[in-house]
C-alpha cells in the first residue's frame, strides 16, 4: 500500500477532475493521500475533498508566499477547519526566501503564529522551506516548546548536519520527485543517509513529477516511482520499505 503524505489534489490544474485522479492512485495501490493546504481557500477545499473522499486527508495552513492573506481571522478560521477529524496537521507552513526577501520578519512572524497555534490544536506542522533554512531552523529551536506533536519538513533538500540535527528534535522528512532526477546527486545522497524510520513519501503533485514523467503533470498515482527509486538508494526490500513508510506516516499523523 502506498500513501502520498503531501499532494495539491485541489490546486486547479486537477481540481476539475478530482474523482478521476483518486481513482487512478487507487488503481495504482495508493490508500491514502494528504491534500496539503496553502492558504483558507485551499484548506477549505482539502476538508471538503477529505469529507467526500475517504481516501483522503487534509492538512490547513498559510504558507509563506501567502502571508499577506494572514489576517485578524485567519487563526479562528485554522481552528475551525482543523476541528475536523480527517484533518491531520497545520501546513503547509515555514519560510520561502526565493522570490522574495522583503517580508522576511512577516513570514518569520506567520510562521511562529502557526507552529504555536498547531500547539494548541494538538497537530504536528508541515513545513516548507525554500532558500531560507538558516532562519527555519533557528525559529524551531526557539520554539520548540511548542513542537511536541512533531512536525515534518516536505520535499527535505538541505545539509546532513541540518538532518541529523531535526530528527533529533523529533521531525520526520518527506522526499518526492526530485530524488529521481538524473541531476540529484546531493539529493539521492541525503536519501541514502536518511535513517528510514524518518523518511516519508511525496509527490507534491501537480509539481515536481518524477523521471520518467519529469516536466509533466504530477499526481498521486506516481508515488510509487518515488518510493521504488528510495528503496534502490537505500538497498532495501521494497515492501518492507512500503511498510516503514506506512508505519511512519502513521505515527506522525495518526491515520
Amino acid at each position: 500500500m502506498y500513501i502520498d503524505t503531501h499532494a495539491h489534489i485541489q490546486d486547479e490544474q486537477l481540481i476539475g477532475e478530482v474523482k478521476d485522479v483518486i481513482q487512478r492512485a487507487k488503481s495504482n495501490n495508493v490508500q491514502k493521500i494528504i491534500c496539503s493546504s496553502w492558504n483558507i481557500p485551499s484548506s477549505k477545499q482539502a476538508v471538503e475533498l477529505s469529507n467526500k473522499y475517504s481516501e483522503v486527508f487534509a492538512t490547513v495552513g498559510v504558507h509563506p508566499e501567502n502571508c499577506d492573506e494572514y489576517n485578524d481571522n485567519t487563526e479562528g478560521e485554522l481552528t475551525l477547519l482543523a476541528n475536523n477529524k480527517k484533518v491531520v496537521a497545520i501546513g503547509e507552513i515555514g519560510l520561502d526566501y526565493h522570490y522574495t526577501k522583503e517580508n522576511k520578519e512577516l513570514q518569520k512572524k506567520i510562521f511562529v503564529n502557526q507552529i504555536i497555534l498547531a500547539d494548541k490544536l494538538g497537530l504536528p506542522i508541515v513545513i516548507h522551506t525554500r532558500d531560507a533554512i538558516g532562519d527555519t531552523m533557528q525559529i524551531i529551536r526557539e520554539n520548540k516548546q511548542y513542537l511536541r506533536h512533531g512536525g515534518v519538513f516536505h520535499c527535505f533538500n538541505a545539509s546532513k548536519p541540518v538532518l541529523d540535527e531535526i530528527i533529533k528534535l523529533g521531525f520526520y522528512v518527506s522526499y518526492g520527485g526530485a530524488t529521481t532526477f538524473t541531476n540529484a546527486r546531493e539529493l539521492k545522497d541525503l536519501v541514502a543517509y536518511t535513517p528510514v524510520d524518518r523518511i516519508l513519501t511525496e509527490t507534491d503533485c501537480p509539481y515536481l513529477a518524477p523521471v520518467p514523467y519529469r516536466g509533466t503533470r504530477n499526481e498521486p498515482k506516481n508515488i510509487d516511482l518515488i518510493i521504488k527509486n528510495i528503496a534502490v538508494l537505500k538497498n532495501i526490500d521494497l515492501i518492507e520499505l512500503e511498510k516503514i513508510i506506512q508505519r511512519n506516516t502513521e505515527q506522525i499523523y495518526k491515520i
